[in-house]
């Protein structure tokens, strides 16, 4: 086998990787599942969004300023204690008249050097106290605001339209709940508690400065500006780059997800090499893309590095100057230099924190572009809920159409339907035909095109979705089961189902007696999607897990296709016996294990082209009856034939 180039990407194909992830969101590459994302919000009405979400905390994030802004206050008066000591203790200068009529100072210096001493400490470390008091509440609500905004961004992924849910793919939410969603709290950090404490140090340095010498404080306020315009100037060119950055890491999230969960597929065509460059790919674009807003992060960083050095060894020089003229003290220079030291901290802090901040709203604009999109079917108004001791279960359909979201052509066209209530209706047909499309539709995962379903002569949209879903069980083809234990599995039907309802469900399904073969029998963790148990046994779980719900309409996408002929045998009766009185619907493809059906509907190209009982339908010599023929042609030819 030929093994794969290094993967390396041209500045060329850099800008072209740019300018395609401007417009999609969370694709994968090679998928085609681009989606032009929503122009990028402004950053003020991100802002009104991020004030919006800190509703309930404004008292708590308040406090918090509250104790940094004492913290700030009280962390500018050592430097004073410097100059005391300096000037009146150490130079030996008489203190200001009237200081010993207020204090009663000590004449001995070395005793006014201890007292200055210890009070440097103890406003030091009140300070230190205040601030770290107010460190923790702005983080409490930090985590309280990721937890929260997860919670709320994955609850209303779970009810986004199915086409998008399968856009989006588990890597790309887990990359907008992990990332985008937790930033968002970072923010009260990088927004308000890092500004705030720069702004209070600055304002409370630039007061002292023109206290000490309004002269020196000149040239240090005009860096004020400079941080105005470089602000500006990077705030409006990195914002997009962190989107872009956030969009890349989705995809490969989705594409590492994906590649794992088919890793059997991946293996049976040995394609572990194919996929490693196509991540490499995804992961050396990505590297790129954050080389290049490091470069733009770390210019504005690597200006102040330099800038704020030769500032402060201007000022060192001209307040020395005046020192060595007499008319600044030494203990005035020094605390001149620390206070300036004070300033500009906070100038550097708000150039250093502006990548972050701009990370953040990155994220943030993800995030409302995610809770923009419109749910799965909402409600219409006034819809009504349905309570299941007033259905009696019978299903109409109307002149159904449907088309699936950005399609070109309906996949059923004015299907006509009766379903008594209790009625078992097979759908058959060909691959392709609509079966599984009809059932979806049947389960409200879409609503029709055109047309309607009615329940009990109730347009279904008429009633509540989640009222609805309660009377449906379904049970698939390719079944899902969570990684947990056997009986929370099962169990996942019915919130309140004690281990005795559980085990008579698995019993009804004949799973009873390979689960107590197990070393913990219903406590056994049967691994992601239940890669531990045989495909019989996944789907005999799925099937205990429908009959808990005790639903009056069940769907059944060929669930007994993976069994073998006695275990077959077995839950057909058991199904026979515990689907009396429910309206059920069976998607097969061995047409003898639904010949017993009330009603056998044959689809073809979307359309229902015949409809009957196995009877009815063999004597009509139609369609339905050159397929039973064909399968039992099949059946009857030896193996190796």
């Amino acid at each position: 086998m030929i093994a794969p180039k290094r993967p390396t990407t041209s500045r060329r194909q850099f800008a072209e990787y740019r300018a395609l992830a401007r417009n999609t969101d969370g694709g994968t590459h090679g998928q085609g599942q681009h989606r032009r994302r929503p122009r990028q919000r402004p950053a003020s009405a991100l802002l009104l969004e991020f004030w919006r979400l800190l509703a309930g905390h404004r008292l708590t994030v308040g406090a918090a300023l509250a104790m940094l802004s004492l913290a700030t206050l009280l962390h500018l008066v050592p430097p004073a204690g410097t100059k005391l000591a300096i000037d009146y203790v150490l130079a030996g200068k008489p203190l200001p008249s009237g200081w010993n009529a207020r204090l009663p100072l000590p004449q001995d210096a070395q005793t006014r050097l201890a007292l200055l001493a210890a009070a440097v400490v103890l406003v030091s470390v009140l300070a230190t106290a205040l601030h770290l008091c107010g460190r923790w509440w702005a983080t409490l609500t930090t985590k309280r605001l990721q937890s929260a905004l997860r919670r709320r961004v994955f609850a209303h992924a779970a009810r986004l339209p199915l086409s998008r849910v399968y856009e989006l793919k588990s890597g790309g939410v887990a990359s907008i709940l992990r990332d985008d969603a937790g930033g968002i709290g970072e923010l009260v950090f990088s927004l308000l508690f890092n500004p705030w404490h720069a702004v209070i140090q600055l304002l409370g340095s630039v007061a002292v400065l023109v206290w000490i010498d309004w002269r020196l404080l000149l040239g240090t306020v005009v860096l004020l500006p400079l941080v105005y315009y470089s602000h500006r100037t990077w705030v409006q060119k990195i914002r997009p780059l962190y989107r872009d950055v956030r969009n890349q890491r989705q995809a490969i999230d989705s594409h590492a997800t994906e590649a794992f969960g088919g890793m059997r597929v991946v293996r049976t065509f040995r394609r572990e090499r194919w996929e490693t460059a196509r991540f490499a790919r995804g992961s050396h674009l990505m590297a790129r893309q954050e080389l290049h807003v490091w470069w733009w992060a770390r210019a504005i960083e690597l200006a102040w590095e330099l800038l704020l050095p030769v500032a402060s060894a201007g000022l060192l020089w001209y307040g020395g100057s005046r020192v060595l003229s007499g008319d600044l003290s030494l203990g005035d220079l020094m605390m001149f230099l620390v206070y300036v030291a004070m300033l500009l901290g906070p100038l550097a802090t708000l150039a250093t924190s502006a990548t972050q901040f701009q990370s953040n709203l990155a994220g943030f604009d993800r995030v409302l572009d995610l809770l923009a999109e419109g749910r799965e079917l909402p409600d219409r108004p006034g819809a009504r809920t349905l309570h299941i001791g007033e259905v009696q279960g019978g299903l109409t359909l109307k002149n159904v159409s449907f088309r699936y979201p950005q399609s070109t052509h309906d996949v059923l066209q004015d299907v006509n339907l009766e379903i008594r209530p209790g009625e078992l209706v097979a759908l058959v047909g060909p691959s392709g035909a609509g079966k599984t499309t009809l059932c979806n539709l049947v389960a409200r995962f879409y609503d029709p095109t055109s047309g309607c379903i009615e329940l009990d002569g109730v347009d279904l949209r008429d009633f509540t979705l989640e009222s609805y879903r309660r009377l449906l069980g379904i049970v698939e083809q390719d079944v899902f089961l969570f990684d947990g234990t056997i009986a929370e599995n099962i169990g996942y039907a019915a919130r309140h189902a004690t281990a005795e309802d559980i085990r008579r469900a698995a019993e009804a399904a004949h799973a009873h007696d390979f689960i107590m073969q197990l070393e913990h029998g219903y406590q056994t963790v049967i691994g992601e999607r239940g890669v531990k148990l045989s495909g019989g046994q996944r789907q005999r779980l799925a099937i205990a897990r429908a009959l808990l719900a005790d639903p009056r309409i069940l769907i059944l996408d060929e669930a007994t296709s993976n069994l073998d002929t006695e275990s077959e045998r077995l839950i057909q009766a058991s199904l026979a016996r515990l689907l009396r009185g429910r309206t059920s619907l069976v998607i097969a493809h061995r047409l003898s294990t639904v010949a017993h059906a009330d009603q056998i509907v044959v689809l073809e190209a979307g359309r229902v082209v015949e409809q009957g009982t196995h009877a009815q339908l063999m004597q009509a010599s139609g369609r339905y009856r050159r397929m039973v023929e064909r399968q039992l042609t099949a059946a009857a030819v030896p193996a190796g034939d």
